[in-house]
């Protein structure tokens, strides 16, 4: 798969923003990695799926790339929480990326909990967490990710929490922008589990390097259940990235909660060709076998969509 320099990027991101033309809706078609063809979209694995594994000690961080390789990924996105005392150690960021390389994957992202509400009504702990998240960015640009995750979590009213957190993730974006590295927010708690209200914030801060990571599950707004389908698709103009979540699977292999047919025609004819991320949460089977289970339903999906574009 061809990769853009992180220079190429920003050249072209400051050509486009001349003219007028860089958009939230095309940042992700326009400037990172995409699959051939032939292919839709390439599988990566998110770090969160081997949680209870890296909790437990017998697998760590520096041990993820080749695991995700061993399961069949060419992608990996990491949790912050597994390496959070190492976002400055260049000697272990260096390390991570070697075993990246050895074992043939590309790392995709950070997903960044634990750092201070971007959207905190008081200013200055929101100009903390912005400052917090500053590592996770240079950690990023360091192994080559094109984004950080974050959340978008604030107090208030709907209306009040969506220009607090506009104005963190636009003011953390710039931060990242400098260094080609993508600021994106997961329907993770709080207002962002509400699809629309998470689509009304980044158009506030319309920034081509401020996007959405849509997340099957965790939709709902204000005590409800927001429709995960009406969720996803709302936020993929933005997207970039996606995060394949999964529970539980019937015998016939099909997601439980999820529909990943019609969940990825809606990824697909958004014309999102990016990764899709593999982020199997359940209990009910390994970690392993859960990952594989995710992966195989995706790939059905997938193939079949091939099938119908012949």
């Amino acid at each position: 798969m061809p990769r853009f320099t992180r220079r190429h990027f920003l050249s072209q991101l400051t050509c486009l923003a001349g003219l007028g033309i860089a958009r939230p809706m095309t940042a992700t078609r326009l400037f990172f990695p995409q699959p051939p063809p032939s292919d839709l979209f390439p599988l990566s694995l998110a770090e969160w799926s081997l949680h209870r594994t890296l909790q437990s000690g017998k697998l760590t961080n520096l041990g993820f790339p080749d695991e995700a390789r061993r399961l069949g990924f060419s992608g990996v996105e990491y949790v912050n929480s597994f390496f959070k005392q190492h976002a400055k150690d260049r000697g272990y960021l260096g390390e991570l990326r070697r075993r990246c390389e050895q074992a043939g994957v590309q790392s995709l992202l950070i997903m960044c909990d634990g750092e201070g509400y971007l959207g905190d009504p008081d200013s200055g702990k929101r100009a903390q967490a912005i400052e917090n998240h500053r590592k996770w960015i240079g950690a990023a640009s360091f192994l080559g990710c094109h984004s950080i995750r974050v959340n978008a979590h604030s107090d208030g009213t709907r209306g009040v929490q969506q220009h607090l957190a506009a104005d963190g993730l636009r003011r953390l974006t710039e931060i990242g922008a400098a260094e080609g590295v993508s600021v994106i927010v997961e329907n993770h708690g709080g207002w962002s589990s509400d699809g629309s209200w998470l689509a009304d914030v980044i158009r506030e801060v319309d920034h081509p390097m401020c996007g959405t990571l849509p997340d099957f599950g965790n939709f709902h707004n204000d005590g409800g259940v927001f429709d995960r389908y009406e969720g996803v698709r709302l936020m993929m103009p933005f997207a970039k990235a996606v995060s394949a979540k999964s529970h539980d699977f019937d015998d016939q292999g099909e997601e439980k909660h999820t529909d990943y047919a019609r969940m990825l025609k809606i990824v697909v004819d958004a014309g999102y060709r990016g990764w899709i991320g593999v982020e199997y949460e359940g209990s009910s089977m390994s970690e392993e076998e859960g990952i594989l289970a995710t992966k195989r339903l995706i790939e059905k999906v997938r193939t079949k969509m091939l099938a119908e574009q012949k």
